[in-house]
């Protein structure tokens, strides 16, 4: 379920979480250009789990108005996401598939987060990541993101062009620089299996993913401004904001379910992800 690593530099990526078992020192070395976000064991936690537009932007998809979406902990009885597929910026072919996640909704499909069924979540939703903290290794060259459940891992390649010729890939071929205080993450060759936001609109093989971190508030949150650009999905780019708060613990150890946990409650859930060849 991890993105392969760019073709010439490869990720000792055993060895990186066998580190996470006592904590990962990500302060070795200078931080690169003015932006740490890896120092004194930080990790970053989502606020919240939808983006949230840009003033005067286009909209991103949210709940249906006759089934307001539940979150857990807010006091009510928690609810599964069901689009609001009346959003103008969609095109009719993310119009449909939405219509689909929302139909096995109704039907009585337990829609959980990817995620939560063992599977990679993807680029760009992979920002929305709820829970955990995500971890920043960031060395001259490379910025390595971890979020600690499952320890999903996303690679970030430092001053370099795309590749000529991309493989597709779960978080896809991601190359930034920083621009001040900013760090630029640019982003393509995905594999279309992903989406766009914890309401599963999909993000096709052809989505662009612009992001522009910087701390604010005295460098207690860390903020991004994401353009989505998706022809096959999106009529206009999605210019949206999201932001983690940050906290000061070393990472634990994480894994997703075993054959233990597949299914507790036999639920109508998706299957895990399986193999038949080892991805080492």
């Amino acid at each position: 379920m991890f993105q392969a690593a760019n073709p010439g530099s490869k990720l000792l990526l055993a060895g990186l979480l066998a580190g996470s078992c006592v904590g990962l020192a990500f302060a070795q070395g200078p931080t690169p250009r003015g932006l740490d976000l890896s120092s004194g064991d930080a990790g970053w936690i989502s606020e919240g789990t939808e983006w949230v537009a840009v003033p005067g932007g286009t909209q991103p998809v949210t709940f249906d108005p006759k089934f307001p979406y539940v979150g857990n902990g807010q006091g009510k009885q928690p609810t599964f996401r069901v689009a609001d597929t009346s959003n103008t910026n969609l095109t009719d072919f993310a119009k449909a598939e939405l219509k689909k996640s929302n139909e096995m909704v109704h039907g009585g499909f337990a829609m959980y987060a990817r995620e939560a069924r063992c599977w990679a979540s993807g680029t760009p939703v992979y920002l929305l990541n709820p829970a955990q903290p995500t971890y920043w290794l960031q060395t001259p060259k490379k910025i390595t993101m971890v979020w600690q459940m499952d320890q999903q891992v996303r690679h970030i390649y430092m001053d370099v062009p795309h590749s000529a010729n991309l493989k597709p890939s779960w978080y896809g071929e991601s190359v930034d620089r920083y621009d001040g205080d900013t760090l630029v993450v640019d982003t393509i060759g995905m594999n279309g299996k992903s989406f766009i936001d914890n309401y599963r609109t999909p993000a096709s093989d052809k989505v662009h993913i612009v992001e522009r971190y910087r701390l604010v508030n005295d460098g207690k949150t860390l903020e991004a401004n994401v353009t989505i650009t998706d022809p096959a999905v999106l009529k206009q780019p999605l210019q949206v904001v999201h932001r983690w708060r940050k906290v000061n613990q070393t990472i634990i150890e994480s894994r997703c379910a075993d054959g233990e946990m597949n299914n507790p409650f036999e639920q109508r859930v998706e299957p895990l992800p399986a193999t038949m060849r080892p991805d080492f």
